[in-house]
Parts: structure tokens; C-alpha cells; sequence
């Protein structure tokens, strides 16, 4: 078996959290050659650089011209996770992901609006203190103005230094306010500890079930994961529902160790890159056969799609939700030897089966919404949460 090796997965939904998910390169190569066109177009930037130079009225950095135009080149391919970085920036995607991160605590996602939609918001998190909700939408940050198309720039912009304080305008909808209220917020940045597992046993006429949420794959989660498992087990519970709802991925390594804990001997996960080479990951022959069902939203991406994919795929357990985001493929960082950097796509996984996941997303054995759209997953409402109830009842039906 070829292993990916360190390999983070997940999409940009962290806001002012996480990162858009990588393998770390080594330095390229940009050698020395080029063929004519090349040579032609860089000729054609200098000359344009030297109109710039002589007839623009306003004063500005060369390092600012430049930096646009890498980033105009890696925007014009038309893949979202394929980005140049100028060294602050690419300071800030390399962040350990360790559980702790320099902002407001909060997970976010494009919205089908086109807005900026605060998916979750942290327990004990700057962005609970200041008031911000489930629901939310991100309009502007330092009076810039945001859509979702422009997530990235918005997570960059509140990111920062802890104790710094940044300000944002939410948008928040109510019955009420159909058209929705502006709230201004100014926020401050810390370092921020999330908890990504959570665990509570239900008994249900006797019946002692498992809950188990993850909120995100992150290396403090396998340690997590094991002992609030651990717990549950010694709780003797007969049953398990496995939340992955809201969970944008994470670390690749700490997702194939969850899998593996649930699968007997088999594929996971599979990657293939342009020039067809493919790298297989596998459970080993030892399960935990507890019977479970699984958890799944459209802010369930890369990592999590991995996990709930495979756990399908493989017949362990039934998937209930919705159909999650789609993000299925991979992407490598280049340092670059001035301090900036790229992140690049070099390969797609699939599925166990052979699906692919980019753009599709995995489709829940069944399908069914919460009426509560805005349902905050933290505080644990199991009684008006009809994704967690449909899956309890299709555990308990296992389990007769």
C-alpha cells in the first residue's frame, strides 16, 4: 500500500479557521528556459509595465502589480483551489493545524444565495462573545464588502494577530425580518481552541445509543476521537449515529484512522493524478462492528465526503442527511524560495466504488432536511434536529 503521506483535505469553510486543504511540496523548479511565446509575453509585461510607469497618474508598488498578475494567472484556470500566494498570505496557509488558530472561532461556507453563511459558531469563541449566530451572513469585513465568490479573501481579511480586533457586519434573517437585520460586530482575534469531538449517550426505552459528532479532522482529533469513543463503549452502548454535518475535512491521516477503526480489510480511498498514477489506502482486517448510521450535510466536504463515502461504499452504515459538498480532489503547496507560494490541484479521489466525488458530492442513503435550516449543531437540540431523529430510528431498526 502507497501512503499519501501528510496530507491535510478540506474546503474553505473555516472562516477565520482553517485552510484550503494541501500536501506540502517541495520548492519548484522554474528553471531558466521558456519556449518563445513565454519569452514574448514577458516582454509584452515589461513593455506594459513601462506605460504603467511613465503615464499613470496615481502612485503604486511595483511588489502590488506583480502580485496581481500571479494571482490573475492562477484565477484565469477556473479551479478555486488553485491559488498563487504572496508571502503574508502564504505565511497564513501554513499554520500548523493543531486545533489552535489565530481568529474569531467560527465555520463558514458559500452559500446557494451567494453570500458568506456562518455555518457553526464555537462554544467560548471570540464570535460567540460578540453575538454572532448560526444563520448569519458575513456582508462585510473592514467595511469591504464580501460575496462568495470572494470566501477566501474574506477568511484572509479576518484572520489575524490575537488581540487585534477586526470589524464585521452580519446579515441575520429572522420571521421578523424576512429581509433581514444588519448587525455590526467588532470581534476580536484569539487563539482559538476548538473542540472537534463531542460525545453523549441517549437512552432510548432502555436502550443505550452512542452520539458521536466530529466536527472537523484536525490532529488534536484522533486522540479525541479515541477517548470519547472509549467512553461511550465502557457506557455499554448498543448502537452508534456518527455526526459529520458542517465537518469541512481536515487531516487526511486522522480520517483513515476513523475509517479503519469501523472497516474490516479493504480500499477507503483512492487517488489518481493526470498522468494516471494512483495511490490506494486501505483498512486492515480488525473492525469495530458496532451498528451505526452516519451523519451528512452540504457543509460536509473533502475529508468527512472521504470517511461517509467509504463507510457507504463498504455497506457499513447508512448515510442520512443531505448530499455533501463535493469537494474531491487534492492540492500540493509550493514554497517559493522568496517566501510566497502555490497551492495547485495535482489529483482527484474516489470513493471505494470507484465514485467521484468533485462537484457531486456523496448522496445519502437517506435523504432528508432539518425544517430548521439554521439549526445550530452545538446546541445539541436533538428533539427539533429531524436528520439526527430519521437516523436514531433507522439505527433502532438495525437494532431489532
Amino acid at each position: 500500500m502507497k501512503r499519501f503521506g501528510k496530507v491535510i483535505l478540506s474546503v474553505v469553510l473555516v472562516g477565520a479557521i482553517g485552510f484550503a486543504g494541501f500536501m506540502l511540496g517541495s520548492n519548484v523548479d522554474l528553471g531558466q528556459g521558456g519556449t518563445t511565446r513565454d519569452k514574448e509575453l514577458i516582454s509584452e509585461m515589461d513593455s506594459l509595465k513601462g506605460l504603467l510607469d511613465k503615464n499613470f497618474l496615481f502612485k503604486y508598488k511595483d511588489e502590488d502589480l506583480y502580485n496581481g498578475a500571479l494571482k490573475g494567472m492562477f484565477a484565469n484556470l477556473g479551479d478555486p483551489y488553485t491559488s498563487y500566494y504572496p508571502k503574508d498570505e502564504f505565511n497564513k496557509l501554513l499554520e500548523n493545524l493543531d486545533g489552535r488558530y489565530k481568529g474569531i472561532g467560527v465555520t463558514v461556507s458559500p452559500s446557494k444565495e451567494g453570500l458568506i453563511k456562518v455555518v457553526q459558531v464555537f462554544e467560548n469563541s471570540p464570535a460567540k462573545e460578540a453575538g454572532m449566530k448560526s444563520g448569519d451572513f458575513i456582508k462585510t469585513v473592514e467595511g469591504t464588502a464580501f460575496d462568495a465568490s470572494e470566501l477566501d479573501k474574506a477568511v484572509s481579511l479576518i484572520r489575524g494577530e490575537p488581540g487585534t480586533k477586526v470589524k464585521i457586519e452580519v446579515l441575520r434573517i429572522s420571521k421578523n425580518k424576512p429581509d433581514g437585520k444588519i448587525i455590526p460586530m467588532l470581534v476580536e482575534r484569539r487563539d482559538v481552541t476548538v473542540d472537534t469531538v463531542y460525545s453523549k449517550t441517549i437512552n432510548i426505552d432502555g436502550t443505550k445509543i452512542g452520539y458521536l459528532r466530529l466536527s472537523a479532522f484536525d490532529d488534536i482529533t484522533w486522540d479525541d476521537f479515541k477517548a470519547q469513543y472509549s467512553k461511550l463503549k465502557n457506557s455499554d452502548i448498543k448502537g452508534l449515529v456518527l455526526d459529520l454535518r458542517n465537518n469541512p475535512g481536515g487531516a487526511l491521516d486522522v480520517c483513515l484512522n476513523i475509517a479503519d477503526t469501523f472497516l474490516d480489510k479493504g480500499v477507503i480511498v483512492t487517488t489518481e493524478d493526470k498522468n494516471g498514477e494512483v495511490i490506494t489506502e486501505k483498512s486492515d482486517d480488525t473492525m469495530d462492528k458496532i451498528p451505526m448510521t452516519v451523519l451528512i450535510n452540504q457543509n460536509s466536504a473533502s475529508a468527512s465526503e472521504i470517511l461517509a463515502g467509504a463507510l457507504k461504499d463498504r455497506g457499513r452504515a447508512k448515510i442520512v442527511g443531505t448530499k455533501s459538498f463535493g469537494k474531491g480532489i487534492v492540492q500540493k503547496v509550493f514554497p517559493l524560495e522568496n517566501g510566497a507560494g502555490a497551492k495547485i490541484t495535482i489529483s482527484e479521489y474516489k470513493t471505494p466504488s470507484g465514485n467521484k466525488i468533485n462537484k457531486v458530492g456523496v448522496k445519502p442513503d437517506i435523504e432528508i432536511e432539518n425544517k430548521n435550516q439554521d439549526l445550530d449543531l452545538n446546541e445539541n437540540d436533538f428533539r427539533n434536529d429531524q436528520q439526527f431523529l430519521k437516523a436514531l430510528a433507522e439505527l433502532l431498526k438495525e437494532l431489532k
